[in-house]
């Protein structure tokens, strides 16, 4: 394998570098684990570091393994290759979603029948950061809409033995939301659950999605992906409400939502 003949400094700043690399995705992996957090775009960031941090102390032997073996080389070329163009295509998609992030809705359209706030994981029965975000921006638009009605959509919390949706509905009687006006959908398990599952309570209480203007209300780096998925589901008049992704766990949302959209697309759910 062609091998560039860098001078010893730079070959020391560039294992340095990549040893920081692996360092930091070590660390904000383990330190949202130790908080609860177990999804892939927390995960992920484990396995890449140690291999980074494994690549920049053991690289001279790892090389040398390499030469032994033509084929060896071939596949750590290509792995190689498959590792920057999967990172360039996370670029891309960060993005766009970094883009979306900065639209808002519509409001000079026509008033919604109803407000949706979708789940976003419990920390034992009480709102996760992210979901404390979107349930503050549904509680905002509820009050600039009171005719509207509110559904928040969420099942079982594996380990708790709550439901998202009960655990928001509590959340938003605390603030002064009127009860009557919620409506609770507690079977889901992800987005495209939510909005199906959604559509069949809009209906019992006449408002059809597919008549009936409806704002969906989730984090920013999912709109698009939300708003995909329920005009797939027959929401004629949908439109969206990002709500801020808190700083510390930016990163991690936009990788999982990463693999999630090429999920959604996979199973046609958009």
């Amino acid at each position: 394998m062609l091998r560039l003949a860098l001078p010893p400094s730079v070959r020391s700043a560039s294992r340095l570098l990549v040893l920081l690399a692996g360092a930091l995705l070590c660390l904000d992996a383990l330190l949202l684990m130790s908080i609860g957090m177990r999804h892939l775009g927390v995960v992920l960031p484990l396995p890449i570091g140690l291999a980074l941090i494994g690549l920049a102390w053991r690289g001279a032997q790892w090389q040398h393994w390499l030469a032994q073996q033509r084929w060896r080389q071939r596949l750590w070329r290509a792995v190689c290759i498959g590792f920057w163009l999967w990172l360039a295509s996370l670029l891309l998609f960060f993005l766009q979603i970094a883009q979306a992030g900065r639209e808002g809705p519509d409001l000079s359209a026509a008033p919604p029948g109803a407000i949706l706030v979708l789940g976003s994981g419990t920390n034992h029965c009480r709102p996760s950061p992210t979901l404390r975000q979107r349930l503050e921006r549904g509680l905002d638009l509820a009050r600039a809409y009171p005719q509207a009605r509110v559904v928040v959509s969420g099942g079982v919390d594996p380990g708790f033995g709550c439901t998202e949706a009960e655990v928001m509905r509590r959340y938003l009687r605390d603030r002064g939301l009127d009860e009557a006006r919620l409506l609770l959908e507690e079977r889901s398990t992800s987005t495209h659950e939510n909005l199906v599952f959604s559509r069949t309570l809009l209906e019992q209480v006449g408002l059809d999605p597919r008549h009936t203007a409806i704002m969906v209300i989730t984090s920013d780096f999912h709109v698009p992906r939300s708003l995909r998925i329920a005009r797939q589901a027959g929401y004629a008049q949908v439109r969206a409400a990002g709500a801020p992704t808190p700083r510390h766990l930016r990163w991690n949302a936009w990788l999982r939502e990463y693999f999630a959209f090429a999920s959604s697309r996979a199973l046609g759910e958009f």
